[in-house]
């Protein structure tokens, strides 16, 4: 039987920060590469470990090969499971399925073919735990050549499997390559004692070894920066500066959730970048936000409009939400509550019950095009939200006096976005861009970049401000 097994949902308090991660959008063929042009400490000992956000489920993902024709890869597989495979050898499958897409992962491989006990060879941790549980179990051959830091063609975001690659979609940050040890999770990682957060911890300190090398994505300009020691940086395909990103495993801030829908289109074929960009294609389709906002503090979030027919909804929704219609778009499902500024210069609610039960509040804003950037102001100490377009107030909602309050039926409001078809893209910032940003302005914490100057008080969703917050 398959298993989910949750990341981490948030961030512990304290320790360790990592500043850095390199979004790796599929669509783009993105990756690392670098080939050695000698073998490492040793030739059957080593340890990979990286933080992995994933955004997307259902499809090949790649995370790192090694070789050309005879190759070690890691992946997740179309099912959501985690291999490591030599295309002739070895091949360990796990039972457990990954599909969070709202937290990262810290995977570790760890190796050493000289084991004379089979499973002693290849280990594999995800958040500080050993996968023991495989629908596939062949271990390396006692002894076996690794292809992970010798010399030949190593990448990261891929593994080349038939000349077409499954490239990562998601974000990847604190990438470490241990040649010549085979070292256990807890050289990258420890529990939080008051959460039970799996976090990482400084490896500078680590002995890395000939060929080993540590990428923590602090150059913008050299995204496969080695700060190892080793100088065995990394070369960039398809990737440039605006793929820095702040979204960590110490800081994960929201994204747009293909998991989170109440229609059944597939959602994750209309987002890329890292699950910030939503360019919606044929019928109706809604989208949320993988954090919802909490019952204290106040929060910001932009988005910076693209080309598409004028058209779609920007506001709030509260969950959980069900769908009666394929026709779902905010307003139209059952026993929801919405509050929506929408493309025709309307601001409307919904009252719940079944099918569409929108109610115009105000008519007469302005609309908005291509290139404006539209914000939300969610204010849960004083029950109001606020709209606004290219950083001008449209319009201001009393949660605590509107039909459905702030925590209506137990629910959670979550920023949400729905479209009717081919509408304008939405390429939202809650403080992670994925486009460019003319001008740049953090919140009051120091966290985020966006267009307009962030309101006092206002901060980013992300879980260092949760946790002050939420």
């Amino acid at each position: 039987m398959s298993l989910i097994i949750p990341a981490n949902s948030a961030s512990a308090a304290g320790g360790f920060d990592v500043a850095n991660s390199c979004r790796f959008n599929r669509g783009d063929s993105p990756y690392l590469s670098k080939t050695f042009s000698t073998d490492g400490t040793h030739h059957d000992k080593g340890t990979i470990s990286m933080w992995v956000k994933k955004s997307c489920t259902g499809v090949e993902t790649g995370l790192y090969h090694a070789g050309t024709s005879s190759r070690d890869f890691l992946r997740f597989e179309s099912n959501d499971t985690l291999t490591f495979r030599n295309t002739s050898g070895h091949h360990l499958n796990t039972n457990r399925v990954f599909r969070d897409v709202s937290a990262f992962y810290n995977i570790v491989l760890a190796f050493d073919s000289s084991q004379g006990t089979a499973s002693n060879r290849v280990k594999i941790y995800v958040n500080g735990v050993q996968e023991t549980s495989f629908a596939t179990e062949t271990y390396p051959s006692q002894n076996r050549d690794m292809k992970m830091m010798a010399a030949e063609l190593q990448r990261i975001s891929s593994d080349s499997e038939g000349g077409a690659a499954p490239f990562m979609d998601g974000y990847l940050c604190e990438i470490v390559g241990i040649d010549g040890q085979q070292l256990d999770a807890t050289s990258f990682g420890e529990f939080d004692e008051d959460s039970g957060i799996w976090k990482p911890i400084d490896v500078s300190g680590l002995t890395f070894g000939t060929n080993g090398f540590y990428l923590n994505m602090a150059s913008s300009t050299e995204l496969g920066t080695d700060v190892s020691g080793n100088s065995n940086t990394f070369a960039e395909t398809n990737l440039t500066a605006i793929d820095q990103s702040t979204d960590t495993c110490t800081n994960n801030f929201a994204t747009l959730n293909p998991l989170s829908t109440v229609f059944t289109e597939n959602i994750s074929s209309m987002l890329s970048e890292g699950n910030t960009q939503y360019d919606p294609t044929g019928n109706y389709s809604i989208v949320k936000a993988t954090i919802p906002f909490p019952q204290s503090g106040k929060f910001y979030i932009e988005s910076k409009l693209g080309s598409g027919n004028l058209g779609g909804q920007f506001g709030i929704q509260r969950l959980p939400a069900t769908s009666s219609s394929t026709n779902s778009y905010l307003g139209y499902n059952t026993n929801e509550a919405t509050y929506v500024y929408t493309y025709d210069g309307k601001f409307q609610r919904s009252t719940g019950g079944s099918g569409d039960t929108r109610t115009d509040l105000t008519t007469g804003l302005t609309s908005w095009g291509a290139g404006n950037t539209l914000a939300i102001l969610f204010n849960a100490d004083d029950n109001e939200i606020k709209f606004y377009l290219q950083d001008s107030l449209k319009y201001t909602l009393d949660l605590s006096s509107a039909p459905h309050g702030y925590y209506a039926n137990d629910g959670e409001w979550v920023f949400a976005i729905s479209a009717y078809g081919n509408d304008q893209i939405h390429n939202v910032n809650f403080g992670n861009p994925s486009v460019s940003i003319s001008s740049g302005n953090t919140d009051g914490n120091g966290y985020g970049n966006f267009e307009y100057a962030v309101p006092s008080g206002y901060y980013a969703l992300n879980t260092k401000n949760l946790s002050e917050f939420g």
